[in-house]
C-alpha cells in the first residue's frame, strides 16, 4: 500500500488440485491489493486515534492549580473506545486577588485536527486570561485571535470568572450550554440561562457578561452537550433535568460528578466533560487592601 511493501500472500492447494492458472493468479493479486488496502487504512487510523488520545489525556490531564481556597473535580468520558476523541476541553486559571476563571469547550469535530484545534484554544485562553479581562472581553478577544489565525475549527465555550470575596460569578458564553450553581442542602440546582453569543471563530463577537450571585460552598457545574444532548429530544427540555441535582453541605465534589455520570452518561453519544468548583466554606473573607 502506497508503495510500501506490509506482507505477503501465500496460497496453497491440496495435493490433487490442478495447478494456479492466470485468472487465480490475477485474483490472487486483487486479493492481495485490497487486504494492503485494509491494513494500512487500519495501521493509519490507530495512529492517528493513538495521537489524538494522547494529546487529549495530556491537555485535561490537571487544569492549572487554583488558589487553596478552590476545589476542582473534572471528569472526561470518551462515548465510544473505538471512536476518534472529540475537542471537549476545559481548563482552571488562577487570577489576581483571589479570583479564578474557569472554562469549558468544544472543538467541532474529531481526531487528531480537533484535538490540536483544542489546544490552540485553550493556550490562546490561558495567555488572555492573564490581562484581567472581563468574560465577554475575553471572548471577543479569543474570537478575534482565531478567526485571523486560520484555525477553520469553531468552537463553543462557556468562561466563569468566580469572586469569592464579592460572592459573585460572572458567566459569558460563545454558542455553549448553560451553567448549573448547586447551593449546598437545596432541593434542587439553578440552571442559569446567560445571554449566549455565537461561537468562537466566526468573527461575529456580540458576547456579554452576567453576574450570578455564588457564594462559599455554592458549586459551579459546567459540562458539555454530550451529557444532555439525546436523539429526538429537545436540548432544552436535556438541561433542565440537571436542575434536579442536589449535593449535601460538605459533600465530595468527585461523588457528585459520578452520580452526574451514572445517571446522564450511559447512554451518551458524544464524549463528555464535566468540571465542578466551589469556594471552601469558611469565616468570611475581605478582600485585601492594596499596600499604599
Amino acid at each position: 500500500a502506497r508503495s510500501r511493501p506490509l506482507g505477503t500472500l501465500t496460497l496453497v492447494r491440496a495435493e490433487g488440485s490442478p495447478l494456479f492458472d492466470d485468472q487465480d493468479v490475477a485474483v490472487a493479486r486483487e486479493l492481495a491489493v485490497r487486504a494492503g488496502v485494509a491494513l494500512d487504512h487500519a495501521r493509519r487510523y490507530d495512529h492517528e486515534h493513538s495521537i489524538a488520545r494522547e494529546l487529549q489525556r495530556s491537555l485535561l490531564s490537571e487544569p492549572w492549580g487554583p488558589h487553596s481556597h478552590v476545589e476542582v473535580a473534572t471528569r472526561y468520558l470518551p462515548a465510544d473506545e473505538g471512536v476518534l476523541v472529540g475537542g471537549d476541553w476545559f481548563d482552571v486559571v488562577p487570577l489576581q486577588d483571589g479570583r479564578h476563571l474557569k472554562a469549558m469547550g468544544d472543538v467541532m469535530g474529531h481526531g487528531v485536527e480537533a484535538a490540536v484545534a483544542m489546544s490552540q484554544y485553550r493556550s490562546l485562553l490561558r495567555l488572555l486570561a492573564q490581562e484581567d479581562l472581563p468574560p465577554h472581553r475575553i471572548l471577543e478577544q479569543l474570537d478575534t485571535m482565531v478567526e485571523r489565525s486560520g484555525l477553520d475549527r469553531a468552537a463553543t465555550c462557556l468562561l466563569a470568572v468566580v469572586d469569592r470575596f464579592a460572592g459573585v460569578c460572572e458567566v459569558a458564553s460563545a454558542g455553549h450550554l448553560p451553567p448549573v450553581f448547586i447551593d449546598p442542602g437545596a432541593v434542587g440546582a439553578r440552571v442559569v440561562p446567560v445571554p449566549v453569543g455565537p461561537p468562537l471563530g466566526t468573527g461575529f463577537g456580540g458576547y456579554r457578561t452576567a453576574s450570578v450571585p455564588c457564594g462559599p460552598g455554592t458549586v459551579l457545574f459546567m459540562y458539555t452537550d454530550g451529557l444532555v444532548e439525546r436523539r429526538g429530544e429537545d436540548i432544552d427540555v436535556s438541561v433542565q433535568r440537571l436542575a434536579s441535582l442536589t449535593m449535601p453541605a460538605g459533600g465530595r465534589l468527585e461523588d457528585l460528578l459520578d452520580r452526574v455520570l451514572d445517571r446522564f452518561g450511559e447512554d451518551a453519544e458524544d464524549d463528555i466533560a464535566v468540571l465542578a468548583s466551589r469556594i471552601r466554606e469558611g469565616p468570611p473573607v475581605v478582600r485585601p487592601t492594596p499596600a499604599e
